[in-house]
């Protein structure tokens, strides 16, 4: 490699990583703005001060710096976001989920690893975020079940994740950002599972450290946490008319309690003529009988999608008008405000479903135990109902007198009827993109497509899942990407490291640089680490004069060892609040992880490529 001379351009653009480093890292400044300001200074350089080839032209332009915008790359990760909210929207992964449930009954501890290793294969081959988002709940109560706490199992399942994302090219976002960038620099095509042989390696060698020591660093703050617990613990009082189907019917209470129903409470039972209050001695639950539930919205959620039609409205009616209407429901809370109308009123006598188009599944009542069926009760100011209807329908409450929305409760109900259509399309993503029948861009832009024309999910749903923040920091990344290799800059680090590592073997230049990569992705965004180390590590191997991959591989496992900081990954983000992790949580847990890892690739990627 010949010596690159360093140039002005070149001193400002490392002056700008460093700075994008240092904003990325600090927390006050928001991620959109560090990007965009990243992209502006890199802008203004290359338009004061140009950078010229042999020829006159110039080496870094404008439309080169923002093409990261509209890079492959970065539409097939915004693509595969959207088919993954598709999956989430219709419930396809709660059936899956379900079983798993019923299985931790029996085998909790064997559970909680079988859920482990699902995770870990699933996020092979979809974007991890939502199937940590599907598993969070079910890790909660597998944890409670082996007398263990969230904060055992969530930092886990994030991590599971992430290593599950070494497996195949579609595995993360890493992954396809440093494939494009290997690509766009002269790189031979990288196969679907041309290195799934060191990524399973290297991810089951983290799944045991996560199993077996991982737990004995983490802390348990539930406790506390759930003496000052808020909104999401809170409880509803639910109607629900036994019918034939119904799972509950032939449950008996034993010392007055339904054993069969864990996390629900009866509070009354309506038998025809006769009302049974607890204690309940040789009760059985029949056909029937009216029964007020008390249970927290997500329990209840999770029984309304197994069975729709299960709950009975407030009214005392079947919520008929919302499942013919073909629209989308969604579930929100709203308070009845001073003065209601509603005040002193049953709902019946009220019409507020007549009046609104919502059906009020559930009310929660602080100041006393409601021992009344739902549809009898008079309603008082300050209880806070659970309603659910269209979005058109939810959202038109924000301009009802009688009720004060509570938007931020508000969440879009399941369209399981769709799940089967949702997981097609799914199979037939994984299938193409596997089998290389068309490219992962065309197959992920068409999944998507596919997602929106069968209605699985909306346009506002599949807007939502697009993380701007993912979008400007992947284009400033590449911005960045660009500005360095233009200005010689990767070149130049590459030639530094070989002078400062001459005489060493290939396979030690190898793991040094792993780590570098590794400890660095944790400070900077794995995206922009796999961006920027990716041309670098091409100029490594030309110079070294050996095959490519394996410092393609050191840039694509060392930038997926985001274990050490909850913002190296947006999974490690998702599990920090219901695990009740600080920072030094995963300082603790993850760098330890991190070194067995590079341990891990020292020891087998060398050898498996033949440099030892």
């Amino acid at each position: 490699m010949e010596l690159i001379t360093p140039t002005l351009q070149m001193w400002l653009t490392f002056a700008i990583i460093l700075g994008a480093i240092a904003a990325y890292s600090y927390d006050r400044i928001p991620l959109e703005i560090s990007s965009i300001t990243t992209v502006a200074l890199l802008l203004l350089v290359f338009e004061l001060l140009p950078l010229t080839g042999d020829d006159g032209t110039p080496t870094v332009t404008v439309r080169q710096l923002l093409a990261g915008f509209a890079d492959p790359a970065l539409i097939t990760i915004m693509a595969l976001l959207v088919v993954g909210q598709g999956l989430v929207q219709t419930g396809a992964l709660q059936g899956p989920a379900r079983a798993l449930m019923i299985l931790g009954a029996r085998y909790p501890a064997g559970t909680v690893i079988l859920c482990f290793l699902v995770v870990m294969i699933v996020s092979a081959v979809l974007n991890n975020t939502p199937v940590v988002v599907m598993f969070i709940p079910i890790m909660a109560a597998l944890g409670e079940k082996l007398g263990q706490r969230a904060a055992m199992v969530m930092m886990p399942l994030s991590f599971v994740a992430i290593l599950g994302g070494n497996m195949t090219v579609i595995g993360s976002s890493t992954n396809l950002l440093a494939i494009g960038a290997y690509g766009r620099a002269g790189g031979e095509a990288v196969g679907f599972f041309d290195f799934t042989v060191p990524g399973t390696v290297l991810a089951f060698t983290g799944l045991l450290y996560v199993i077996t020591i991982m737990p004995r660093l983490l802390v348990d703050r539930s406790g506390m946490a759930k003496q000052l617990a808020g909104s999401s613990g809170k409880q509803f009082l639910f109607q629900i008319e036994l019918e034939p189907s119904n799972k509950m019917v032939g449950q008996q209470a034993v010392a007055g309690l339904f054993p069969g129903l864990k996390d629900l409470t009866i509070r009354m039972i309506q038998r025809g003529p006769e009302k049974l209050l607890p204690p309940y001695d040789d009760v059985t639950l029949r056909t029937g009988d009216v029964v007020m539930v008390a249970a927290t919205r997500s329990v209840m959620m999770d029984m309304l999608n197994a069975s729709p039609d299960m709950l009975t409205s407030a009214e005392g009616e079947t919520d008929e008008d919302s499942e013919n209407d073909g629209g989308r429901r969604m579930v929100a809370e709203a308070v009845i405000a001073p003065a209601s109308r509603l005040d002193g009123r049953t709902l019946a006598q009220s019409g507020f479903r007549a009046e609104t188009g919502c059906t009020v599944l559930g009310v929660q009542r602080r100041s006393r135990m409601i021992r009344a069926a739902l549809s009898q009760l008079r309603l008082e100011a300050g209880d806070v109902l659970l309603v659910m209807g269209t979005r058109t329908n939810v959202m038109s409450l924000r301009g009802n007198r009688d009720v004060l929305l509570m938007e931020s409760s508000a969440s879009d109900v399941p369209h399981q009827e769709f799940a089967p259509r949702a997981q097609w399309i799914f199979a037939g993503v994984v299938l193409t993109a596997a089998s290389g029948m068309l490219p992962i861009t065309i197959t992920a832009i068409v999944g998507a497509v596919l997602m929106l024309i069968t209605r699985c999910l909306n346009v506002r749903q599949a807007g939502r899942a697009i993380d701007r923040r993912v979008f400007t920091i992947v284009g400033a990344a590449l911005a960045l990407g660009t500005a360095l290799q233009g200005t010689g800059g990767a070149a130049w680090l590459a030639h530094t490291v070989i002078e400062v590592l001459r005489g060493a073997p290939v396979w030690v230049l190898l793991s040094g640089f792993f780590l570098l990569v590794a400890l660095l992705t944790n400070v900077l965004s794995n995206n922009a680490t796999a961006v920027l180390f990716t041309p670098i590590a091409l100029s490594l191997a030309t110079e070294l004069g050996v095959p490519p991959m394996p410092f393609l591989l050191a840039v694509i496992f060392g930038a997926n060892c985001s274990f050490a900081t909850p913002m190296s990954y947006q999974t490690n983000l998702l599990v920090m609040a219901p695990g009740h992790y600080h920072f030094a949580d995963f300082v603790r847990a993850g760098t330890p992880l991190i070194f067995l890892v590079w341990l891990a690739f020292t020891i087998f990627v060398p050898w498996y490529y033949g440099l030892v």
